[in-house]
């Protein structure tokens, strides 16, 4: 179900309740980019640590911003087992209501990318739900209570200009308690139109009529004071900053719900939740772990549940999660054990079921969730020679989970996953190669890393003739002493720190 602007706030309390019943909430995410090549040294690596590609990824999400997330809750039925799943998808915009523009970069291969699967810009930009970060509420707060609250946008001001030159001209010759309508203003204009109106002239008063409409009214000084100071002024200060807030109201309600938070490859979708809806990224790493283990104690991401299902279940190795989903549900995977849950899509979510691609983020958040729950069920049945219930509890899948819980998948890094509750595993990956150039003067680590990308190593210079290669592939790397062993130029041999080191050969000359 597509969810905009228009419609957002009369639908928050349905979404409320939703989340409040479900078992868990599944999460994914669309942005303008991912990696900005702008910036140097900004590609992943597989030399990275955790901390160091939470700096390079921290710039990233700093330049780009969200444009649409999709939330899929999944509510138990008691009777039978079964769950049924209300998949939403959230157009999203950053808020224009406040003291500064906000500025986003966009990244031509990922708006390409989502163009090539339909996505709809005109609901994106037009339509889009406002959000905003508590520093960002707090500097709106601040203004609104100092009455130096003004428009950001461009569009907005020629809106807004429109709107006060048509009741200048009206009011002049207008009586009091006179009336007129202004017409095809959307949710966010209808209120800015009367904040501004409200601040340019003291003797009117708005109230939006619904269907992109607001009335205008001539009125006294006097009248209009004691209209706002009444609890139905539709303007009161803390309704501007329910409206301008948007989408972080839903974000706020997830939180206190403490709802199992699944989503695949998840990294990226916390660091933007953490900077566009909670905090900006803070500079330090552990503390964006700390920052999100209290916002959300149990994380799930379906891409690590997936790897264990791959090694215990004899699973074939598959490239996106689409393939996951088709897997699981054409294969019979556990014979013997009791038929996996019953996953219903809700009234009004049912086209999902119907999309062929995948790529919007309803529609993936709805992958994740019935792949979290097929996964889990297989687990379950694969880890006891005892015989499985025929209805197995979602608290039954989270203890088979409990391995996986709050460890987020690492894509080509030093580690495999990050640990959000603890502690992260030391970097572990095959030994390091060092390639020793002969008669090859001047060659960069772009020229290197072409050499040997089809082995899938990453590059980095050790000295002014030796480069370090590394693998997350023991095959690869035995590949490459084997092919490389009578190179005219490059010569490969494992690394040795007491051998290769520059700084200890430094120490020992």
């Amino acid at each position: 179900m597509e969810v905009g602007a228009e419609v957002f706030a009369r639908r928050l309390p349905r979404l409320r309740r939703r989340i409040v019943r479900a078992a868990f909430v599944a999460l994914d995410m669309e942005f303008t980019g991912l990696h900005s090549t702008s910036l140097p040294n900004n590609e992943p690596s597989l030399f990275d640590s955790p901390a160091e590609r939470y700096v390079k990824a921290r710039q990233s999400v700093q330049r780009f911003t969200l444009v649409q997330l999709g939330k899929c809750g999944s509510d138990t039925e008691s009777d039978l087992l079964r769950y049924v799943v209300h998949s939403y998808n959230f157009f999203l915009f950053p808020s224009t209501l406040g003291i500064r523009d906000v500025e986003f970069t966009l990244s031509a291969s990922s708006i390409q990318f989502l163009s090539h699967y339909g996505f709809d810009y005109n609901k994106f930009l037009k339509d889009g739900i406002p959000y905003m970060n508590e520093v960002q509420e707090k500097i709106l707060k601040q203004h609104l209570l100092a009455g130096t609250w003004k428009v950001c946008s461009n569009v907005d001001r020629d809106v807004l200009k429109k709107a006060i030159d048509a009741v200048t001209s009206w009011i002049a010759a207008a009586k009091e308690e006179d009336t007129m309508i202004l017409q095809d203003l959307n949710g966010y204009h209808m209120l800015e139109v009367q904040l501004v109106l409200r601040q340019a002239l003291e003797n009117v008063w708005t109230e939006p009529l619904g269907d992109k409409k607001v009335m205008v009214k001539k009125v006294s000084p006097e009248h209009r004071q004691l209209l706002e100071n009444s609890p139905y002024d539709p303007c009161q200060k803390k309704l501007i900053l329910l409206s301008a807030r948007g989408f972080t109201n839903l974000f706020w309600i997830l939180v206190k719900a403490k709802k199992p938070l699944v989503g695949h490859n998840m990294l990226m979708d916390l660091m933007h939740l953490h900077d566009k809806f909670y905090r900006p990224l803070p500079e330090s790493y552990e503390e964006f772990k700390r920052n999100i283990h209290n916002l959300f104690p149990v994380i799930i991401d379906t891409k690590t549940v997936t790897k264990s299902v791959q090694k215990k279940c004899l699973f074939p190795r598959v490239s996106n999660l689409l393939e996951v989903y088709a897997i699981l549900c054409s294969s019979n995977l556990n014979p013997k054990g009791p038929p996996c849950p019953v996953i219903a899509l809700a009234s009004g979510c049912a086209r999902y079921a119907e999309k062929k691609s995948p790529h919007e983020a309803g529609y993936d958040a709805f992958l994740c969730g019935s792949v979290l729950l097929m996964s889990a069920h297989l687990l379950l049945c694969r880890s006891t020679d005892d015989a499985v219930e025929a209805d197995p509890s979602f608290s039954q899948y989270l203890t088979v989970l409990a391995e996986h819980v709050n460890k987020v998948n690492f894509i080509r890094g030093g580690v495999s996953s990050i640990n959000f509750s603890g502690e992260d595993a030391p970097c572990r990956h095959p030994p390091a190669l060092v390639v020793h150039v002969r008669g090859w003067p001047g060659l960069t680590e772009r020229e290197i890393y072409q050499q040997f990308k089809a082995h899938c190593f990453d590059v980095r210079r050790l000295s002014k003739n030796q480069f370090i290669l590394l693998s997350n592939k023991y095959k690869q790397m035995r590949l490459v002493l084997r092919d490389y062993r009578h190179h005219p130029h490059l010569q490969v041999s494992v690394y040795r720190h007491w051998r290769h080191s520059p700084s200890v050969n430094c120490l020992l000359q």
